[in-house]
């Protein structure tokens, strides 16, 4: 029985990395054809919204909030709060990384 379970262990091992090892087709999201109905949604909700003012001026919030939080010793919702608010303010690069590769 020991030796059964050493090899179902050792078998176990070696599925896993070669799962691992494989290598899989990556999806790149990028930015819908100029002219679309899909660029417009794009448009207005990455360009306009996200990166213009409404999403700086929500990332200043957030980060306002974060500090309010903090002076209350209410540590990990400030945390959270703060990770908000950098996604906010840099927005064009998450966008980008978001972009790169979704696989």
């Amino acid at each position: 029985m020991q030796r059964f379970r050493k090899r179902l262990n050792a078998t176990t091992w070696m599925t896993t990395l070669i799962l691992l090892i494989q290598t899989g087709n990556a999806l790149a999201m990028t930015v819908p054809a100029q002219g679309s109905f899909a660029y417009d949604l794009y448009d207005i909700g990455v360009n306009q919204i996200l990166l213009g003012p409404v999403g700086f001026t929500g990332g200043v919030a957030c980060m306002c909030v974060a500090a309010i939080l903090a002076i209350r010793q209410m540590i990990l919702p400030a945390a959270g709060v703060v990770l908000g608010g950098a996604f906010l303010l840099r927005a064009n690069t998450v966008v980008e990384t978001i972009g790169a590769l979704i696989s």
